[in-house]
């Protein structure tokens, strides 16, 4: 239940004017990942998303960490975090590592599902979202992670070492903190779930995209 979050931005590479942007969420401990594409960055749109993201949680959000842009850092998101007993905590200037779980998804899951390219349309938008409605089913459910469990320096190399690859899904079902009814109604969806169904659904959305962006 305790979230970074970070923004990807959908800027094709020319910054100037305004593009979609990619709400990414992830979870410390199972892995679990929601996104959700907003219009721009702008505070409105970015606290909109976050809302419907803790709505759409399988489990309770207790807490979330982001980086120190203002569309994070404001007086609604704080209010709405001590509304709803959300632990609200922001990481530390240029230090990567305090993001870095969910600074490896947003490649690992945003851009490698939609690219680069510029998405600043209504159409665009819509179909971000479509796409990430069958995304964050496949790779919550069927989509098996392995999780750094200790990092040691050795002379020169640093040793990273990982547990068994598991599905955010299957963590969730492991978590003694999670309780039993989420865990049956994760199940009963799992059971409805077709992976090669849900792949054909992202990859017809992903060529709306591109030829939308051709």
């Amino acid at each position: 239940g305790f979230f970074e979050v970070d923004l990807v931005s959908h800027d094709g590479g020319a910054t100037k004017g305004d593009f979609n942007q990619s709400l990414n969420f992830t979870d410390i401990s199972t892995g679990w990942e929601e996104m959700i594409a907003v219009k721009n960055k702008a505070q409105i749109w970015v606290f909109a998303g976050i809302k419907n993201i803790k709505e759409r949680l399988p489990f309770s959000m207790l807490g979330i960490d982001s980086d120190n842009g203002a569309e994070f850092i404001n007086a609604h998101l704080i209010r709405y975090c001590e509304e709803h007993k959300i632990t609200f905590t922001r990481s530390r200037p240029y230090r990567k590592n305090d993001s870095c779980f969910v600074e490896q998804k947003n490649w690992s899951v945003i851009r490698r599902a939609v690219g680069y390219g510029r998405y600043d349309t209504d159409k665009e938008l819509s179909i971000l979202n479509e796409l990430y409605g069958y995304l964050r089913l496949y790779v919550n459910f069927f989509q098996p992670v392995r999780k750094l469990i200790k990092k040691e320096r050795i002379g020169s190399k640093v040793i990273k070492r990982y547990d068994e690859a598991k599905t955010p899904y299957r963590r969730v079902l492991a978590s003694p903190d999670i309780e039993d009814e989420i865990k049956m109604k994760l199940k009963s969806q799992y059971a409805m779930l077709n992976p090669a169904e849900l792949k054909r659904k992202i990859t017809k959305l992903q060529n709306k995209l591109l030829k939308l962006n051709a």
